[in-house]
């Protein structure tokens, strides 16, 4: 099992929104910290700093969640227009 510090969680979740939002969406190393404490995305270990990780399968769930309005914050709508 792969699994990522919050930095690394962050670039990994910054490709898929960008995949999305035709390169305007960006997940900072804080956004994968705000979802943990918001409890969207929960550790399950600690590097050798002490720092949590973050499993890929969690992380993809937690992007999932928080998308729908991350992209509306960038001005990217989810729907095609009518």
């Amino acid at each position: 099992m792969t699994l990522y510090t919050a930095p690394a969680a962050a670039a990994q979740a910054t490709q898929w929104r960008r995949l999305l939002s035709a390169g305007a969406a960006e997940v900072k190393p804080a956004t994968i910290r705000k979802w943990a404490s918001r409890g969207h995305l929960a550790p399950v270990g600690l590097d050798e700093h002490d720092r949590p990780l973050y499993a890929l399968t969690d992380l993809a769930a937690a992007e999932l969640a928080t998308r729908g309005r991350a992209l509306r914050l960038v001005g990217y709508s989810a729907t095609a227009p009518d």
